[in-house]
């Protein structure tokens, strides 16, 4: 389209034809679809879930209810829906309503269309524009979201309050032709949902004493928690009934796709004052955390465990290395397994606990988040660890065991070198030789990390014990613990 056009006349000796929203969206995804593009970029996870139904949707002109828990993306699908709106279209200059000049609705471009004809003014709206959102919390009002009479408009312009063009309209009229993002629905008071009915059935405005007739022309999206349906409040029913697919968002059924969301959403930091190396194992790690939380007793189900905990737990691990990298002035740097510790203050803020966790605490129930990730995963990469056995069984970890304990103790200080850390770690042989017979084909720069996590799991499996002291953590054999207290 040409946007150079900059009247009424012109735009209709183009060609130009002018559409609904709803139809806008279903043509453009239509386009998408024939072409073979990716419609939602960047929903992983949704692929065969849905997406599909959004697209149903988008199909069928639906306005569009995004029910999901918290975490799950549904405002990040809403705002990439933008991407199948043409890139320009016309509206009369001067509009608040982004006034079709084939179709105009405010009385403002229906006087100025009946003055000018084809010399009306034409502007062009960027689809970038053409979102608006809004949070429903309980103080939004009417005037708000539809508007209410400006006493001092009709003052200015000498007025009868009679007169529709003393009323300033709400977010709802001035995004017209646009997409309308109502995120937590539920938050929203019963009587303002009520004045939804009319603008999703009929396009009724209804202001004080006016009832103005506003064929609007909106896509409305909405969000809402289940937790809120109970919690807060609830969608009404006649709403709910003119709302036409209501879709269920869900988390990643896997890490793998958990991995490739906080990659995305992670932010980026260029300006790292140091190369910060992340094994795939700390990847895992990490998005096991969440898989864990959202099975944890401690942890209640139903409010959810939101993928921004994985999100902002990446970064906090990441800064944690890099803040032992300045200390120790050092250009380059591995995640070690202790930084997981540093992600505890982004655990404990992303988590709803029940009775039992409230009892234990938050750091307590984060530590024993990152116990449980330890474990699972320790076992898709070694053999079980027996807890019991024979008198003369043998177990893989026997050595490892035996050096722990002949040893007095054995540190590995929070704020140590690259080095230091390195020589710690591979002066345990039986551990350096455990790693390479069971992970043969490790990466050189993952070894530490692995070996450290042997050590971990080892101690959640109660084969060692493990104590805070006050410049890092000490490994003792299974004993220590046991005869500390005599």
């Amino acid at each position: 389209m040409n946007t150079s056009i900059s009247t009424f006349g012109a735009l209709k000796a183009s060609g130009y034809q002018s559409k609904s929203i709803k139809t806008e969206l279903r043509d453009n995804l239509i386009a998408a679809l024939k072409e073979g593009k990716e419609t939602f970029p960047g929903m992983h996870g949704y692929e065969n879930t849905v997406i599909p139904q959004l697209e149903r949707a988008i199909l069928s002109k639906h306005n569009i209810n995004l029910l999901g828990l918290r975490g799950q993306g549904k405002t990040r699908i809403a705002r990439l829906m933008v991407n199948l709106l043409d890139e320009y279209i016309p509206y009369i200059t001067g509009s608040e309503m982004n006034d079709d000049p084939f179709q105009p609705i405010s009385r403002f471009a229906r006087d100025l269309v009946a003055e000018h004809g084809d010399n009306t003014p034409i502007s062009w709206l960027h689809r970038s524009e053409r979102f608006f959102e809004k949070l429903a919390t309980p103080d939004v009002t009417i005037a708000d979201l539809i508007g209410d009479i400006d006493p001092i408009k009709a003052a200015n312009l000498k007025l009868s309050y009679a007169d529709e063009r003393v009323i300033h309209f709400g977010m709802i009229p001035r995004a017209n032709r646009c997409l309308f993002i109502i995120n937590e629905l539920p938050d929203l008071q019963a009587r303002i949902q009520v004045a939804l009915f009319n603008i999703l059935e009929e396009g009724d405005v209804q202001i004080r004493g006016f009832k103005l007739r506003l064929p609007l022309d909106l896509q409305f999206v909405f969000t809402a928690n289940p937790e809120d349906y109970t919690n807060r409040g609830s969608i009404v029913t006649p709403l709910k009934d003119r709302i036409g697919s209501q879709i269920l968002t869900h988390y990643s059924a896997d890490i793998q796709t958990a991995k490739k969301i906080t990659q995305q959403e992670s932010e980026k930091l260029d300006n790292r004052t140091c190369r910060v190396h992340v094994p795939e194992l700390a990847k895992d790690i990490l998005e096991q955390i969440a898989f864990e939380a959202r099975e944890s007793e401690y942890i209640d189900h139903k409010s959810g465990v939101s993928a921004r905990m994985s999100i902002t737990a990446y970064e906090n691990l990441i800064s944690t290395a890099e803040r032992r990298a300045l200390l120790n002035n050092e250009k380059e740097t591995t995640i070690r397994y202790s930084d997981l510790i540093g992600m505890i203050p982004s655990i404990t803020g992303k988590m709803e606990l029940v009775y039992e966790g409230e009892q234990e605490g938050t750091n307590f129930v984060a530590q024993h988040l990152i116990s449980e990730a330890t474990k699972t995963l320790f076992l898709q990469y070694f053999p079980k660890v027996e807890k019991l056995k024979k008198q003369d069984q043998e177990t893989p970890y026997d050595e490892v065991l035996k050096w722990f304990f002949e040893a007095d103790a054995f540190e590995l200080s929070d704020e140590a070198n690259e080095e230091t850390y390195e020589s710690a770690l591979l002066s345990i042989k039986p551990l350096d030789m455990l790693l390479h017979k069971y992970q043969p084909k490790v990466a050189s720069i993952d070894v530490p990390f692995l070996m450290e996590f042997i050590l971990w799991a080892l101690v959640e499996f109660k084969q060692l014990s493990k104590k805070r002291t006050a410049g890092g953590l000490s490994f003792n054999d299974a004993y220590d613990s046991l005869l500390s207290g005599f």
